[in-house]
């Protein structure tokens, strides 16, 4: 345990804050009405209960760049348990550091966060990777907090102005990606930083910091220290970008893609039966990938792509070098063993180094282990009713067009994708006038044994008392 010397010497070590760099009204082109209506409301009503709150991270940054954001996120210095008192629709998550989730009709959620402080463990502190680090703080300290500086900026709407402590208004204006503080250290702390920063540099098209690029290039090996579920939760979100390919190339360039799948390390340059190496096949793949992905997000709200079915096609040309799966036959016992050997290899490889669900397991042993009967039919011309009826028919069809189009045949046809149509968007009445009533939280009807007619529940009219006889005699 380290002597209270040494602590004071760590805190010697912590930089010192300086104040920031603030954008008024008309230096740049954010507004509040750019935002978020339920955001905003979530950000006045932390105002009005007398707390300071900040639209933060990549919604300021995609605002400031003139396009749509993904999120709203806000961070305050009100504690987890204020927030949950405010907003009587919300819920807390998180484990290393606590966030609250604010719900609003139609599934949308605004996350809500405490200001972080600076941490020893983050900045100076033991080489520990994921060190305990749950203490608020202040804007100044939450901004050398995070990430990337691009993602440090906030944006308070009382004055109409942005906070920068990190220089984020400058790299977004030369369009590039810096780790926050000293990269070498702020990997070392959480590995995951790394794929953030080829994250964000594939999906706005900038460039990374050299200092930031050659740290990611010397601790790519790092990423194993991490849980095996994060990596996996990580490598989704890129699997489901739209620039799975720019992220690739970055990722292969840095070191971080052999980390983050260790299957490809002595395969990525060999070549398969078909006579293209394992990285042209991942070219064609990912570039089919995103056009799907992209027309999709376009197209719809809230239906993609299932995460087994895009990591069967990361995992197909490892799985066709190795095994030259194209030149399998699949007929009776013959078929079955390849199938128990692939799901062999899966486990063994891939299934535990990203903790992986054995249905996610099956789903990909599935869907890559009838690619050669689906090749073998097509060549024939026709489905055999049998193999119609399987199923596993639908999705192993649309995997097999995507391999299609991915070795230069047909697009993958939209009939497969079952894309529906964005809902056209009614037209909100006028509320009435409030009418004494309590009304109840989104998305709540109201108690289950409450009636609107006076004196009856369960749907049941209370009985009347016997009317008094008014006849005259």
């Amino acid at each position: 345990m380290p002597s209270p010397r040494n602590k004071s010497k760590q805190k010697e070590k912590t930089p010192s804050l300086v104040p920031p760099r603030i954008l008024l009204p008309g230096e740049h082109p954010i507004t509040s009405g750019m935002i978020d209506a339920d955001a905003l409301m979530v950000l006045r009503k932390l105002h009005e209960t007398g707390f300071s709150a900040y639209l933060v991270g990549g919604g300021v940054r995609d605002l400031y760049l003139g396009k749509p954001p993904k999120d709203f996120d806000i961070s305050t210095n009100a504690h987890p348990g204020q927030i949950r008192k405010i907003f009587r629709n919300s819920m807390t998550i998180g484990r290393r550091f606590r966030l609250v989730q604010v719900f609003f009709r139609n599934g949308k959620t605004v996350e809500v966060s405490t200001l972080r402080s600076l941490d020893e463990h983050d900045l100076d502190g033991p080489e520990t990777v994921l060190a305990p680090n749950n203490t608020f703080g202040t804007v100044e300290e939450d901004a050398q907090r995070r990430d990337l500086t691009i993602n440090s900026l906030f944006y308070e709407i009382e004055n109409n102005t942005i906070l920068d402590y990190v220089g984020g208004i400058d790299d977004l204006t030369h369009a590039i990606v810096r780790i926050v503080g000293d990269p070498d250290k702020r990997i070392s702390r959480d590995p995951v930083r790394m794929l953030r920063a080829i994250r964000h540099a594939a999906r706005i098209h900038f460039t990374i910091d050299e200092q930031s690029w050659q740290a990611i290039c010397r601790h790519h090996h790092e990423l194993t220290l991490c849980p095996p579920s994060r990596l996996r939760d990580e490598l989704f979100k890129d699997l489901h970008s739209g620039s799975l390919l720019d992220w690739f190339h970055l990722a292969a360039d840095s070191g971080l893609f052999i980390s983050i799948l260790a299957p490809y390390k002595d395969f990525l340059t060999k070549t398969s039966g078909s006579g293209s190496s394992c990285k042209e096949q991942l070219i064609n793949l990912f570039t089919v990938i995103d056009r799907v992905t992209t027309k999709m997000t376009e197209e719809q709200i809230g239906q993609r792509l299932p995460n087994e079915f895009l990591l069967a096609l990361l995992l197909l040309p490892w799985i066709n070098t190795k095994f030259n799966l194209v030149g399998q036959e699949q007929k009776g016992s013959a078929a079955y063993q390849f199938s128990k050997q692939l799901r062999d290899c899966l486990d063994l490889e891939i299934g535990t180094q990203l903790n992986l669900p054995r249905t996610t397991r099956q789903e990909i042993v599935t869907l890559i282990g009838n690619l050669p009967l689906f090749l073998e039919h097509h060549e024939k011309g026709s489905w055999p009713q049998w193999l119609t009826r399987k199923s596993y028919f639908k999705n192993c069809l649309l995997f097999y067009h995507f391999y299609l189009e991915s070795t230069g045949g047909l697009p993958v046809p939209d009939s497969l994708l079952d894309i529906v149509p964005r809902p056209v968007v009614p037209v909100e009445r006028p509320r009435s006038s409030s009418s004494g009533k309590r009304t109840s939280r989104p998305g709540i009807t109201g108690p289950a044994l409450s009636s609107d007619t006076p004196g009856g529940i369960f749907g049941f009219k209370k009985k009347s008392p016997p009317k008094a006889n008014t006849n005259k005699s």
